[in-house]
């Protein structure tokens, strides 16, 4: 069940009803290395992919690594929200913006009856620019590298967060493994902003409750996708997320597409399913993430 129905319907209506306005201010290739690697066959924003294929290459933590994280593991994540429009359009009010820092601290605690991470995310500032070529930025241009380089804020540790129409995609971000390159101005999280919670119908019934950004900070903290290796024996590098053949759309009970034990983990936050079918991280989930942040990102 997810967390306070009724309570996010109510914050829903008062969204919409504060309106999208926001003052505006003047704020300015991909890397050859690893990055997130979707293999995506699900349509979900404007009929196209879902995320792009950056080019990074997935592969295990080393095993020095591994582990790291104990017990009671706590990181609190400072979060820089760039909000990029095109004149009015994907304006976001100071309402919206709480909201979606609540989203992200009500999943990565637990709150839809997954494991608890020990992250949490406090909002450290928030940019507004009117930009029409940032707004539709692909990645890998040059509109994606005007946007970072002129806004990123702080370093490895702090979540650079980009609300635009995110090109033809959902959303993207780049796996950690990108502040060791000479291209750590790509850091951060690009969100198309209508997946934020109340902010429009385009992806109403899909992707509206703000879990598109949940499921980005996922791979900020070098999560995979539960598809991502198949049915390989690797398959996401974590051992508690059951194998998976292909991404799922909507949320089919019962989807079971490699021969391993175990159901296809429809409701993980790194799957592709509806926002409303999304309930979980396992606790192996937790330490890969707890473990990179250590490694890439802790007093970075």
């Amino acid at each position: 069940m997810k967390w306070n129905r009724a309570a996010r319907a109510v914050a829903v209506v008062a969204l919409v009803g504060a309106g999208l306005s926001g003052t505006q201010s003047q704020a300015t290739s991909l890397p050859s290395g690893d990055a997130c690697v979707s293999e995506d066959s699900v349509v979900a924003a404007r009929g196209g992919p879902r995320e792009p294929n950056l080019g990074q290459v997935a592969q295990e933590l080393p095993a020095s690594a591994q582990g790291k994280a104990k017990p009671g593991f706590r990181a609190t994540v400072p979060v820089y929200f760039h909000v990029v429009t095109n004149g009015t359009i994907g304006s976001l009010t100071s309402a919206q913006i709480a909201a979606q820092i609540d989203v992200l601290n009500n999943t990565y605690a637990g709150g839809e009856g997954g494991a608890r991470t020990g992250f949490s995310f406090t909002l450290a500032g928030v940019t507004r620019t009117d930009n029409a070529a940032w707004f539709a930025a692909n990645p890998g241009g040059a509109d994606e590298k005007n946007m970072k380089q002129a806004l990123r804020t702080g370093g490895a540790g702090d979540l650079n967060l980009y609300s635009t129409t995110a090109g033809d995609y959902l959303g993207w971000a780049y796996l950690p493994s990108i502040v060791t390159t000479n291209q750590a101005y790509l850091d951060g999280v690009v969100i198309d902003w209508e997946s934020f919670l109340g902010t429009s119908t385009t992806y109403a019934g899909r992707y509206d409750q703000g879990e598109t950004s949940t499921h980005e900070v996922g791979h900020w903290l070098n999560l995979e996708h539960t598809f991502a290796g198949k049915c390989g024996s690797k398959g996401d590098f974590v051992d508690d997320t059951p194998a998976e053949k292909t991404p799922t759309s909507g949320c089919p009970a019962g989807k079971d597409t490699c021969q391993a034990p175990g159901d296809d983990p429809i409701h993980n936050y790194m799957d592709y399913s509806y926002d409303s079918c999304y309930t979980e991280f396992t606790p192996g989930q937790a330490q890969r993430m707890a473990d990179a942040w250590l490694l890439y990102r802790a007093g970075n």
